[in-house]
């Protein structure tokens, strides 16, 4: 599967900033562009075609679940996951840790 450089990636740590630097290393050595990779807020989401990479399974997450954005809807923002509610995506692979 090729990654599509020129796309956001949305990293979530689920609190886990311990591992912020380390998934970030692990997503480039990936192919991602390191200028490309945000920290996910709950105030913004990404576009269709953006990827998602969240650290799984939390509270000690042993990978990275890549998922691409396949659609984003208005929502009202909800807790933690705010406006990513609205958001639909399909998995793509996972980064080893």
């Amino acid at each position: 599967m090729s990654v599509d450089t020129q796309k956001q990636v949305y990293l979530f740590t689920h609190g886990r900033m311990d591992l912020q630097e380390k998934s970030i290393n692990a997503l480039v050595a990936k192919g991602f562009s390191k200028d490309k990779i945000v920290m996910a807020s709950p105030n913004k989401v990404g576009n269709v075609g953006d990827y998602m990479a969240m650290l799984w399974m939390p509270p000690n997450p042993d990978h990275i679940k890549i998922q691409v954005i396949t659609k984003v809807e208005e929502v009202k923002p909800e807790g933690m996951i705010g406006l990513w509610k609205g958001v639909s995506k399909d998995d793509l692979f996972t980064v080893p840790l």
